[in-house]
């Protein structure tokens, strides 16, 4: 039995779907369009756009501070993603043993999720800093100061620990909702089996916790390459240009040095890096695993 939609039926879903076409048309088709423009021409804000073809992304393989910014990606990508699977996953272990709360548990975690950038970063800029209350407390109780964010590298670590904080929450339940999907039965014959704890978790649960961690993987390398706030409030891209990021550079290219076609031109290698290191990590990581 079929039936045909009348003229009137026809507008009707054409209505209801118009409102998001629209949307989609102006606050993402266009911008999208006229990057692609912008890549391809120079524009300061005020004159004319001119053609000039692929200079722009030849100026790139010359700049030396985007090299300088890939390295510190590369630096980022070492501390965060080792930093923010292991917080997560134990925090998500850690879920599964807690049997009272932990509704309350979870959503004081996330809360960290939905923060101000802003407002935390200025938090933990005064907490940390030379004379903030952590080192006072270091001090006093062992005589030391750590240059959290004035030292290189020791800059870089302290950014990704607060990152990390502000995502374990969101992470981990990730990961806690692929560890709930995981069959009781496996571990209670592993247990039968005479299995130790370390056996079950290196052959049962990582293992089947592969796909939650690809994503978390996935989620947290596009997190480092749209790393902004932390750094630009901190550090401000600071010390010894450590910190920069490839956001911070943008919005220094476009908005400070006036020069909106250049960055927009970054922003578009940026994307397809990126792109390309998660299709790798896709690739190369992701697997299927099956019991027989």
């Amino acid at each position: 039995m079929s039936s045909k939609f009348g003229k009137k039926e026809r507008l009707f879903g054409y209505s209801l779907v118009l409102p998001y076409l629209a949307y989609t048309a102006i606050f993402w088709g266009y911008p999208f369009v006229w990057m692609v423009v912008l890549a391809f021409t120079k524009w300061n804000y005020f004159s004319k756009p001119k053609f000039i073809g692929l200079q722009n992304f030849l100026r790139i393989l010359t700049d030396s501070t985007v090299l300088r910014i890939a390295l510190n990606t590369l630096n980022f990508l070492a501390y965060l993603i080792p930093m923010v699977l292991t917080a997560s996953l134990l925090f998500a272990l850690a879920l599964t043993k807690v049997r009272f709360g932990k509704t309350f548990i979870m959503l004081s975690f996330l809360v960290a999720n939905v923060s101000s950038g802003v407002a935390y970063s200025l938090l933990f800029s005064n907490l940390f800093s030379i004379n903030g209350p952590i080192n006072r407390l270091l001090d006093d109780l062992f005589g030391i100061t750590i240059p959290w964010f004035s030292n290189p590298q020791l800059a870089v670590f302290s950014i990704c620990l607060i990152i990390t904080w502000k995502f374990i929450g969101y992470y981990g339940l990730i990961l806690y909702a692929g560890l709930l999907s995981i069959p009781q039965s496996l571990y209670e014959a592993a247990e039968l089996d005479g299995a130790t704890k370390s056996q079950i978790f290196w052959k049962i649960t990582l293992p089947l916790l592969n796909p939650s961690l690809i994503t978390v993987t996935v989620l947290a390398v596009m997190l480092t390459f749209g790393i902004f706030t932390e750094p630009y409030l901190i550090t401000g891209g600071g010390p010894m240009q450590r910190t920069i990021t490839f956001l911070i550079y943008m919005y220094d290219t476009a908005f400070k040095r006036v020069d909106p076609s250049y960055a927009t031109t970054v922003a578009i290698v940026t994307a397809l890096v990126s792109y390309l290191l998660v299709m790798l990590i896709r690739k190369f990581f992701e697997k299927e695993v099956s019991f027989v």
